[in-house]
């Protein structure tokens, strides 16, 4: 190794970085015979489950024009996304909230975070990220592709009114069945 060489990445764990997952949905969004073959669904939204890099879990996922996920996080998995076709919002937190231990919390003013991410753009995040996904387009489907590692132990659903929001729910993989 000459002396201008630089050491490899550290690991932290055994499985792929959000910057590894980012990279694999961006790979797997350009693959334009993948993305045609999913079903779209005018009424709710469509899905593919794929084979992740190192033990992730993948998805293709269809949605209908105003479709979109309500506010969740994805737990202990860290993930990416983006968009293959049409154009996505995601609204974020901008903080780390307690994991456990709480039903509602008053959440910080300049808090919010908003983007738009059109064909081709995407974002990878930590644990605990929580957001919501939405088509907002009225007349077009928008397709996207998720990674997330480990595969998703649980999602936590979340309401929110103003500057509250409330834990709802927990499901776990069973309740994907």
């Amino acid at each position: 190794m000459s002396a201008s060489s630089s050491p490899a990445p550290v690991r932290t764990s055994a499985g792929p970085t959000a910057a590894e997952l980012l990279d694999f949905v961006r790979r797997t969004a350009a693959d334009t015979p993948l993305v045609a073959s999913l079903p779209l669904d005018p009424e709710g939204r469509t899905w593919i489950r794929l084979d992740g890099p190192g033990g992730s879990e993948a998805w293709l996922i269809g949605w209908p024009p105003g479709t979109g996920t309500g506010w969740h996080d994805h737990a202990d998995s860290i993930g990416a996304f983006l968009t293959a076709a049409g154009t996505l919002k995601e609204h974020s937190l901008a903080a780390r909230l307690p994991t456990d231990g709480w039903k509602t919390l008053e959440l910080a003013d300049d808090i919010d975070r908003s983007r738009e991410l059109a064909a081709g753009q995407g974002k990878a995040f930590g644990r605990h990220h929580v957001h919501e996904v939405l088509n907002e387009s009225a007349t077009e489907h928008a397709v996207s592709v998720h990674a997330y590692y480990p595969p998703l132990p649980q999602i936590r659903r979340y309401s929110r009114t103003g500057a509250v929001l409330r834990l709802e729910q927990t499901e776990r993989p069973e309740d994907w069945q």
